[in-house]
């Protein structure tokens, strides 16, 4: 099994966990042993999971005011975590190919591993509803051949996703390409750099 196979049996594996209880409020269950890679992935896929039903649910039209806010609230908390938890697997990655020798112009690539497993992970919850979508019966037979359609897309744009990370990879363990990521240092969930919470002007 390739290193995207996995990712994507484990996210796979993790929406349909969620969706057991379809509820934003399911405390996560890893079955992974903690702070394994796998542990990380499917950490990782549950965030986005979770975010991606506090987005649909801060969308309803008639939600009340006081209750936006608070989903508001917690949908920046949610993208906090969800750096930090890429950050985590890009350590995890620096730690793993630390010793490789770096050949003579290697070059960067234009996304981390983990940013890459980032999308790949969104990928999957976009394929799991999009088929649902595509398999709903109380819609219309041309939203379901559109939705089909879509899903056409998306399984293709994840096979060329999984296809790259993989590639990526066997690159960076033959220093072909080597690993420089660089903190997303995001400025306004810090209380010190955020003018509006020091209370300093814009």
């Amino acid at each position: 099994m390739t290193f995207s196979e996995n990712c994507n049996k484990i996210f796979d594996a993790c929406i349909n966990d969620y969706h057991k209880t379809d509820s934003v409020d399911t405390p996560v269950n890893n079955p992974y042993k903690e702070l394994t890679l796998d542990w990380y992935l499917y950490s990782k896929n549950w965030i986005d999971t979770v975010q991606w039903h506090l987005e649909d649910i801060i969308r309803e039209p008639s939600i009340d005011a006081h209750e936006a806010l608070k989903v508001k609230r917690r949908i920046d908390r949610s993208n906090q975590d969800r750096t930090d938890m890429v950050e985590l697997i890009d350590s995890f990655f620096m730690d793993k190919y630390s010793n490789v020798k770096i050949q003579e112009g290697a070059t960067i690539n234009t996304e981390t591993p983990a940013w890459a497993i980032d999308r790949l992970s969104i990928l999957a919850l976009k394929i799991y509803h999009m088929r649902a979508e595509a398999q709903r019966e109380d819609a219309s037979f041309e939203h379901r051949k559109n939705c089909d359609k879509k899903l056409e897309v998306l399984l293709t744009q994840r096979e060329d996703l999984s296809g790259a990370i993989d590639h990526l990879l066997t690159q960076i363990e033959k220093g072909e390409k080597y690993m420089k990521f660089y903190k997303q240092m995001k400025m306004y969930n810090d209380p010190s750099l955020n003018p509006v919470l020091y209370g300093g002007k814009k």
